[in-house]
């Protein structure tokens, strides 16, 4: 077996992967991100998505030489877990999990925490003080991910087809969503026919940009935050520390009641750290 040269940490989404490479001394070599690698956009799409951004910032990577540690949306899926692994390109060892968990373990350096992370989807994740490991939501797009970036968009989205219906009148945020997907029916329905999740989550900064003029997007906004205070409250009854992960969760940052706020600390880390460690 050759010897271990490089240790490579992915953190891989429905909107993007990022990954970061290090040596035995635990010195960063590289780092980059690029297209998204969630496994439900699927298993070779995933993998493709790695090896472009490994190859764009080490051209010539040995993988054989390689441990690769990974976080990805999907993998508590066991069926995609066993396709993915099964489709290690050459590294001498990949080792996957949520992208829950390595952002839990990451972004609080592996000490007793919650992370609430609202990205494309949305898990909850908590370590206990006695090391137990629990997560909640985590269920994929569309029928779960409360509070996550593609539930938001897909909410908006089925709004707006009720202003081109003619069944509601329109809004400052569906105007918003059919200046991204379409203004007539025609070219709402093209869009919806080649959307992804991706492409729902792409929407969400929309419904903050709305909020303060539209009553819609008000509710969207307390609608999560009672989702995410209900992943908080299954986790923990102990008043353990909270971190809210991703671009989404530090939107919500400036709607969350002072109770949840007064638990929220700065994250310490990331997912990718998270899949390193």
């Amino acid at each position: 077996m050759n010897k271990i040269k490089y240790y490579i940490g992915v953190d891989g989404g429905g909107t993007g992967t990022r990954i970061k490479v290090i040596d035995s001394t635990g010195s960063i070599v590289a780092e980059g991100e690029g297209p998204e690698s969630a496994l439900s956009l699927g298993i070779g799409k995933s993998w493709d998505a790695i090896l472009t951004i490994l190859n764009n910032i080490m051209k010539g990577i040995e993988l054989d030489q390689c441990y690769l540690g990974a976080g990805i949306s999907g993998i508590n899926n066991s069926v995609w877990k066993k396709d993915f692994l099964n489709s290690n390109p050459g590294c001498a060892k990949v080792i996957a999990e949520p992208d829950g968990y390595t952002n839990l373990i990451g972004e609080n350096k592996d000490q007793p925490g919650i992370i609430i992370a609202l990205v494309t989807g949305s898990i909850g994740m908590c370590k206990s003080y006695s090391g137990e490991f629990r997560s909640v939501s985590g269920w994929g797009c569309p029928s779960g991910d409360e509070a996550s970036a593609s539930w938001l968009g897909i909410h908006c989205v089925r709004q707006t087809q009720k202003v081109l219906d003619g069944r509601i009148a329109g809004s400052p945020l569906t105007d918003l969503i059919q200046a991204e997907c379409g203004k007539t029916a025609d070219e709402f329905l093209n869009w919806l026919g080649r959307a992804t999740q991706t492409d729902y989550a792409a929407l969400a900064p929309l419904v903050f940009t709305a909020a303060s003029k539209d009553s819609y997007a008000k509710e969207l906004i307390q609608r999560a935050i009672d989702d995410i205070d209900e992943m908080i409250k299954a986790l923990d009854k102990n008043q353990l520390p909270v971190i809210m992960c991703g671009k989404l969760g530090e939107h919500f940052l400036n709607y969350l009641p002072q109770r949840i706020l007064e638990r929220c600390i700065r994250d310490k880390g990331n997912s990718v750290d998270g899949a390193l460690m």
